[in-house]
């Protein structure tokens, strides 16, 4: 007879190389992904673009703007996930990828026509912030469908090394077509990619999804309150999770402000130009994509390269605060890449993990809502110190503080791991009576209480 934990430990386990590509429905979304993201991307360096265009060059819109995309997923991505956890989540993302679809190709006949307005622009990112409120926590959840969660380590890690290829790919695009055929082109482009989207998600059987039990729709403004609360309580009850909600969103604050900071750097430290600039933002990139794919065959996730990732980026982030050499900042970009996306990577997964299916949507909309949070306000504290006293000394300050987040971190979880119970393995019987099995559908209560230690960290070896 097999030990049951021992069981659950290599079904946890098999997420080595590629091993979420043998579900048909991973393989269908993986595919559509890759597609679109390389288009989302173009269409971040096009709206600049344009902005700049439109604005005569005025750098302030391209903060309107930015913040105009991130303020909806801050204010309603809590509420997104009551949704995501009582909606089905394939055809919600179908919904919420046709309207960002339709923004995309608005935007690139308006761009076209040379009738865009800086008005419309804000208009049209904040409606695809509201889009982006949807689709985030329910795309997050919907990895745990299309795998099951003895592959859902191994789908995070591709997930993040498709993102951060397209990373690479979409902006190089980008500047080669709008260089070409102008910034409406970048934005048709994108508009079409979603198709690939649509269609691998409308090819998906829905009896090889691994769904789960669901949670009812909320029928009052009451019931909407009580499913936040209960989300936000799993979240403070379950010490892994809110280490990783808690490290992300403090390292994403202090220490990930790269489009605030690495332009300036680029141009005032470093003297280097727009060219430059653009190396170094594809050196993180090419660092997160190493990443990504170091993950994608490390096999399953272990909870402490949360932390680890954390003081790889602040380490590396202190030495660029000290260097005025352009092939050193270069290739220290690299290790800063690698550190925030291993950190991000294993909390996504280690959260999906811990939670049950009930419960993915809001739990996940916490994580994306923090991680959403840091962009203004770490953005707007960077700036505001490095208008004070300086590129260098911001970029060490945040540095310093992520090393200690993720020193914090390492602790935190060997102290979760000492307080986890020692599960006693019964004997072995030798008699021929089967062992008897507890039934597959959950208990209510089970399912709504936060997982015991041991079954959430059973996923380090």
């Amino acid at each position: 007879m097999i030990d049951p934990i021992i069981a659950t430990r290599q079904r946890l386990g098999s997420s080595r190389g590629t091993l979420a590509f043998r579900h048909r429905n991973y393989r269908l979304f993986f595919g559509g992904q890759a597609i679109s993201l390389v288009g989302t991307w173009m269409q971040q360096v096009a709206q600049a673009w344009l902005v700049l265009e439109v604005s005569g060059g005025d750098p302030l819109w391209l903060g309107v703007v930015a913040a105009a995309q991130v303020l909806p997923v801050m204010i309603l991505g809590l509420f997104a996930g009551v949704l995501a956890d009582a909606l089905p989540k394939r055809q919600t993302l179908m919904a919420a990828q046709t309207v960002m679809m339709s923004l995309a190709i608005i935007l690139a006949v308006l761009a076209f026509s040379g009738l865009v307005e800086i008005w419309m622009i804000v208009v049209l990112a904040v409606l695809l912030g509201c889009a982006n409120a949807v689709d985030m926590p329910v795309r997050h959840g919907f990895a745990m469908e299309l795998v099951g969660p003895r592959d859902i380590g191994n789908a995070v890690a591709l997930n993040s090394a498709m993102f951060n290829g397209a990373r690479v790919v979409g902006p190089a695009v980008a500047g080669l077509t709008i260089g070409a055929f102008g910034v409406a082109a970048a934005f048709a482009i994108n508009g079409l990619s979603f198709v690939a989207v649509l269609v691998g998600l409308s090819r998906m059987r829905d009896a090889e999804l691994h769904v789960g039990r669901q949670a009812p729709a909320p029928r009052s403004i009451g019931e909407v309150r009580d499913n936040l609360v209960e989300g936000l309580r799993f979240v403070r009850g379950t010490p892994l999770v809110l280490m990783a909600v808690a490290v992300v969103g403090l390292v994403a604050t202090f220490g990930m402000n790269f489009s605030v900071l690495v332009p300036p750097l680029a141009e005032s430290v470093l003297e280097s130009d727009a060219a430059g600039y653009g190396f170094l933002m594809t050196a993180s990139g090419l660092g997160a994509l190493v990443a990504a794919v170091a993950l994608v065959m490390a096999g399953k996730p272990r909870p402490i390269r949360i932390g680890i990732g954390a003081v790889v980026l602040g380490i590396a982030s202190i030495a660029l605060a000290t260097t005025t050499s352009y092939p050193v900042a270069l290739v220290l970009m690299v290790p800063i890449g690698a550190g925030g996306i291993t950190m991000a990577a294993t909390a996504n997964a280690a959260i999906q993990l811990a939670v049950p299916n009930e419960l993915r949507g809001r739990v996940m909309s916490v994580y994306t809502t923090v991680f959403s949070a840091s962009v203004p306000i770490g953005g707007l504290a960077a700036g505001v110190l490095a208008s004070r006293v300086g590129i260098s000394i911001t970029f060490a300050v945040g540095g310093i503080l992520s090393l200690a987040i993720g020193a914090l971190a390492i602790v935190w979880y060997r102290r979760i791991l000492a307080r986890r119970p020692r599960a006693a393995v019964p004997p072995v019987s030798q008699s021929a009576t089967p062992p008897v099995t507890q039934s597959a559908a959950p208990s209510t209560s089970a399912a709504l209480s936060p997982p015991k230690p041991n079954e959430v960290l059973s996923t380090r070896r």
